[in-house]
C-alpha cells in the first residue's frame, strides 16, 4: 500500500514495564529507554491512501487516526510497535485493518482543524465517557531527523510493526518512508484519555515527550508471519 502522514502529534510517557509486559503475546517483549516503558498517544492524518500502483479515492483514502502504541522487540531482538488501539473515523479502513493487518482498530468520530501552524484534534469512541481533545503548535524551520541513539531516535524511528491474528499467531509488517524531520510542539490540550480506553490509569502529569513531525510519503508491505524461537528460530 501506499500512503501519506501528516499533522503527527506524539505524545509519550514512561510506565513501568511490567504494565506494559502482560499485555504481549508470547515471541514480544518490552523494548525500554533507560529502564523504562513507553506509552504514546498519536494523533495524525492518513491521506491518499491506496494499494501500490491504485489512485486514492475520494471520501475513502482520507481520514484521521489516533494510535495507543508502545515499542517491543521479537525473540531475534528486532524492535517495533505494539499497538493497543487505532481508533479511526473511515468505517472502511477499520474493516479492512482489522482483517488484512490484525491490527486492534476501533470505530470512532473525529474530527480536525488547522489554523496557521495550529492543528486541533478531537476524538470520540463509543462506549467512552469522555472525549481526547489535542492542540498544538509545531511550526517552524527547525525540523530535524532525530540523532541515533537518543529518545527521541527510541520513539519515532520505527519500520516494523508486530500483530496477533484470533488464533494468537503473531505477524511482522514493515513499513518504509523517509526518516521523520521532528519538532518539539507547544501543546496547549492534551489528552491521556486514549490510555484509560486502553485499561491504563491516567496520569496527572504532562507527557514527558511531546514531539511533532512533518508529513511523510509511506510504503505498507505486506503481513509475514513472525518467527519465534519457539519455532526453532534464534538470533
Amino acid at each position: 500500500m501506499r500512503q501519506r502522514w501528516s499533522g503527527l502529534l506524539f505524545l509519550h510517557w514512561r510506565v513501568p514495564v511490567e504494565s506494559i509486559a502482560g499485555r504481549l503475546p508470547a515471541g514480544l517483549h518490552v523494548d525500554t529507554f533507560n529502564g523504562s516503558a513507553w506509552l504514546g498517544v498519536v494523533p495524525f492524518f492518513m491521506e491518499q491512501v491506496r494499494p501500490s500502483l491504485l489512485p486514492p479515492v475520494p471520501g475513502i483514502s482520507w481520514f484521521m487516526e489516533l494510535n495507543v502504541r508502545t515499542y517491543v522487540h521479537d525473540d531475534a531482538g528486532n524492535p517495533g510497535v505494539w499497538f493497543l488501539s487505532l481508533d479511526c473515523n473511515q468505517p472502511l479502513a477499520v474493516e479492512i485493518a482489522r482483517r488484512a493487518f490484525h491490527l486492534p482498530y476501533e470505530h470512532a468520530q473525529m474530527k480536525a482543524g488547522r489554523a496557521r501552524g495550529r492543528i486541533c484534534y478531537e476524538c470520540r469512541r463509543e462506549g467512552c465517557a469522555r472525549d481526547a481533545v489535542f492542540a498544538y503548535n509545531a511550526a517552524g524551520d527547525d525540523a530535524r531527523p532525530a540523532a541515533e541513539d537518543s529518545l527521541e531516535w527510541f520513539l519515532v524511528e520505527r519500520y516494523l510493526l508486530f500483530s496477533a491474528d484470533q488464533h494468537g499467531s503473531l505477524h511482522r509488517g514493515r513499513v518504509h518512508h523517509a526518516p521523520y524531520r521532528i519538532l518539539e510542539a507547544e501543546c496547549a490540550k492534551w489528552s491521556a484519555e486514549p490510555m484509560r480506553w486502553n485499561g491504563f490509569a491516567v496520569p496527572e502529569q504532562a507527557p514527558d515527550s511531546i514531539l511533532a513531525a512533518k508529513t511523510v510519503d509511506v510504503r505498507v508491505f505486506p503481513l509475514a508471519a513472525a518467527l519465534r524461537q519457539a519455532d526453532g528460530f534464534a538470533r
